[in-house]
């Protein structure tokens, strides 16, 4: 048995399940007022079936950018430790990196979710749509939720990429190899 990769993994799904509720927190709470939907709760207790969809999406495009940044922590974390005995300092250095990550795919997650709203404003003059959303029109909802999820989708792998250059990685040697774990 390895402890050390025991331990980092008992620490990597504490702080998946973490950033789980947050990311569900920021996109029914904050992600909502952004668009425009000031109370989703009450929309979301009346039925808002419209509303349900649009939250849905926000919670599913954050969950893709903070998956990201989750895999861009982890793989980052696994490469500086690889070959070490078990630290509690490496769990500290761990999620202090990981946070910084998650939150800057938080706020990168909004300005995709407002860049959504904008570009699906675009697409459809003429047409307010978090009006329609509000008073239940389902299908804005579907389309500006499938916006959202196709620009989370297309932005995550950049966003893993650049988050993975703020961290302090070993180098290695030209020609060595790592396994993935």
């Amino acid at each position: 048995m390895n402890s050390t990769y025991f331990l980092l993994g008992l620490g990597k799904v504490t702080f998946g399940m973490l950033v789980a509720v947050l990311g569900v927190f920021l996109a029914t709470r904050i992600l909502g007022r952004a668009l425009g939907i000031r109370d989703l709760d009450k929309e979301l207790a009346g039925g808002n079936t419209a509303a349900g969809v649009l939250s849905a999406s926000a919670i599913v495009s954050l969950g893709i950018l903070a998956q990201h940044a989750v895999v861009a922590t982890f793989s980052a974390m696994d490469l500086a430790y690889r070959d070490r005995a078990f630290e509690p300092q490496m769990l500290a250095a761990f999620f202090i990196y990981g946070l910084a990550h998650v939150l800057t795919s938080f706020l990168i997650g909004i300005g995709v979710l407002l860049l959504g709203k904008r570009v699906f404003a675009r697409l459809t003059k003429g047409i307010d749509e978090i009006a329609e959303i509000k008073r239940g029109n389902v299908a804005p909802a579907l389309v500006l939720g499938g916006v959202v999820v196709v620009l989370a989708l297309m932005t995550a792998p950049g966003l893993e990429m650049a988050l993975t250059g703020l961290l302090p990685l070993p180098t290695l040697g030209r020609d060595e190899l790592l396994a993935p774990h």
